[in-house]
């Protein structure tokens, strides 16, 4: 179906912009129409085409977090659309977890997050309209792993429903998309070490495989656009089917 307009004259600010997921929706929002402004670590990762105004930032750092909120504000105006995108992981069991990278996961995926988005959706609030999306990950609803993550992410889906809930009637929706696993270049080194890993991981998901980038920004601009206009407060899962239940259980188990 052509949604060519579903942004026109509409502002989104992407953060993780450049990412494998960040850039699917970046390219997704502006054949769109949208006007996107986008956020990454370096200036290098906003090298896209599609990208109209650029920011960097980092989310560990609140002093250019802030400065990035002042500079956004005064030059690009107060957004139509946040997409909240950025996020890393790379403590992935309890055993790899230690005061420092809890505490640096939490900073990044959670305080971070809300650092930026507090002030934008705020902003929205007193315009009177819009729309903010949340890339969060099925790790907020089941364990799969990176227990520090997994804690900040269940956080922002509790941050988005705040939003939704206070601001609702000040004209700002916020909603949630929950990816599982991916198929961008974050795989590679695993793959790299195991290049039978991706076969075991489609095992576990009902539909046999896991989703791509473009499927994921599909979700997060159907809940940006118009079309999603009584939509708030929800966390829409995008995994193939993996928090539905574990498939190995009936295979193995009840099918044995």
């Amino acid at each position: 179906m052509a949604l060519k307009a579903d942004f026109e004259g509409k502002t989104a600010v992407v953060t993780g912009a450049g990412g494998g997921l960040g850039s699917a929706i970046v390219a997704q929002l502006a054949e769109r129409g949208a006007r996107i402004v986008g956020c990454d670590r370096s200036a290098d990762a906003l090298a896209s085409p599609h990208i109209a105004s650029r920011h960097v930032f980092d989310l560990l750092d609140r002093a250019s977090i802030e400065a990035a909120i002042r500079a956004l504000l005064d030059r690009d105006g107060v957004p139509d659309i946040l997409i909240s995108n950025a996020g890393w992981s790379r403590a992935e069991t309890i055993d790899a977890l230690t005061a420092d990278r809890i505490e640096q996961e939490l900073d990044l995926n959670l305080t971070g997050v809300m650092t930026f988005a507090d002030p934008i959706v705020k902003a929205m609030a007193g315009r009177g309209a819009g729309s903010a999306v949340f890339v969060s990950s099925v790790n907020a609803i089941a364990h799969f792993g990176n227990p520090a993550y997994a804690a900040a992410k269940a956080g922002i889906n509790a941050y988005a429903k705040a939003i939704a809930v206070e601001l609702g009637r000040s004209g700002v929706r916020a909603n949630v998309v929950c990816p599982g696993s991916i198929r961008t270049a974050a795989w590679d080194h695993r793959l790299a070490n195991n290049p039978e890993i991706l076969a075991r991981l489609k095992r576990l998901y009902p539909l046999g495989r896991i989703v791509n980038p473009s499927e994921v920004a599909e979700a997060v601009a159907f809940l940006a656009s118009d079309r999603a206009s009584g939509i708030t407060g929800a966390v829409l899962p995008v995994d193939a089917g993996v928090t539905a239940g574990y498939l190995p259980f009936i295979e193995d188990i009840l099918g044995a």
